[in-house]
């Protein structure tokens, strides 16, 4: 089965670990042997950082009109900070590689699987 592991985290936690020496190593360390772990078990389909939520820009459509919005959807203190799609037998073992995240300790790591839409004839 795929699952997708969506990756959030504090805004102002992540800033605190980028603005202080002291926890940027272990920080990073943490995400680099946990994305290693990842990679090296041969589950990732695909997967990707992103880049802050200050860089989005979101897209509605009122009454046939594009409108243009920067930033993300909402204001929250969580942001998506990245993602993993894997492939693993059921659902126990990809929660079981999402409480393994970083992000679990301090954000928190969303499991969906992914659906697979039927093909067109």
């Amino acid at each position: 089965m795929q699952y997708m592991l969506m990756f959030f985290e504090n805004e102002a936690e992540i800033a605190a670990q980028r603005d202080h020496v002291e926890r940027t190593g272990p920080y990073w360390d943490a995400w680099n042997a946990y994305v290693g772990a990842l990679y090296g078990s041969g589950i990732v389909l695909k997967g990707d950082p992103l880049m802050p939520p200050a860089t989005a820009t979101t897209v509605r459509l009122e009454g046939g009109k594009r409108m243009v919005q920067d930033g993300p959807v909402a204001a929250t203190k969580e942001q998506l900070g990245g993602y993993v799609v894997i492939d693993v037998p059921d659902l126990d073992a990809a929660l079981s590689w999402a409480a393994r995240c970083p992000a679990a300790s301090h954000g928190a790591v969303e499991v969906r699987p992914v659906l697979h839409l039927p093909t067109q004839r």
